[in-house]
């Protein structure tokens, strides 16, 4: 019986230190100056490597007054300035090339030249619709304030029988004269100078007013605004 156990207890022995053995073959242990897991190896094994202050869920926890993320290797860097942004609209250092940025840094979208060809087209539009009486027109143009105006001229003229004949010959010059941002609204003024032919006539067809057959030069001063925070493009006359 003793020689059993000892041979049986020495078995069992050997057995203990060759699983000990093949363990820490495979595993190996633990000194304290291994390596730190590369990061790239788990996303390249399937595995998202987590980021600093990510969640359980792997999504990324923004801390009110965090620094802002580091642009990533290969992203390209922020667009420079461009130093010659407003030239030909405004003199540089000027008081309105200060305003053009306020102007920009409040909607991103605003860009000085395609709003001056808009505005240009606008301006067409509206005399003409005046001068037709197209309330129609002219309401989707105009602001509120504006158009009640409009509409009472329309109303004065219509009541007193008479009619406006207005071609519209050309715009020779269209400048922006003063921007600024009041709260929500960005408002721009634009100087135009047009030529146009216009006149009126009473209900008895005679000319009270202009001449049909000369072309006559306009000056006007308008200002047209738009909400910055609005996801309406338009913009609308405030001011003649």
């Amino acid at each position: 019986m003793s020689d059993t156990f000892d041979v049986t207890t020495i078995i069992f022995a050997a057995l203990a230190l060759f699983v000990v053995w093949k363990l820490r073959s495979v595993l190996g242990t633990r000194t304290g100056n291994e390596p730190r897991p590369d990061p790239n190896s788990l996303a390249r094994n399937g595995r998202p490597a987590p980021g600093p202050g990510a969640n359980d869920e792997g999504n990324v926890v923004r801390l009110p007054g965090a620094a802002p993320e580091r642009r990533p290797a290969g992203a390209p860097a922020a667009k420079a300035r461009d130093e010659n942004r407003w030239d030909g609209l405004a003199e540089k250092g000027s008081p309105m090339w200060d305003a053009l940025d306020q102007a920009v840094a409040a909607d991103p979208s605003f860009d000085p030249r395609t709003f001056l060809e808009g505005a240009k087209s606008a301006y067409e539009m509206i005399i003409t619709a005046f001068a037709r009486g197209d309330r129609q027109a002219l309401k989707g143009l105009l602001s509120k304030e504006v158009f009640d105006s409009f509409s009472q001229a329309l109303a004065d003229r219509e009541a007193q029988g008479n009619r406006v004949d207005t071609t519209f010959v050309s715009i020779d010059k269209a400048d922006i004269s003063d921007v600024q941002v009041r709260g929500k609204m960005l408002q721009v003024a634009v100087a135009f100078s047009s030529k146009l032919i216009t006149a009126t006539f009473d209900k008895s067809n005679n000319v009270i007013d202009g001449n049909p057959d000369k072309v006559v030069d306009v000056a006007d001063l308008w200002t047209f605004a738009h909400d910055v925070t609005s996801r309406d493009p338009n913009w609308a006359l405030v001011a003649t």
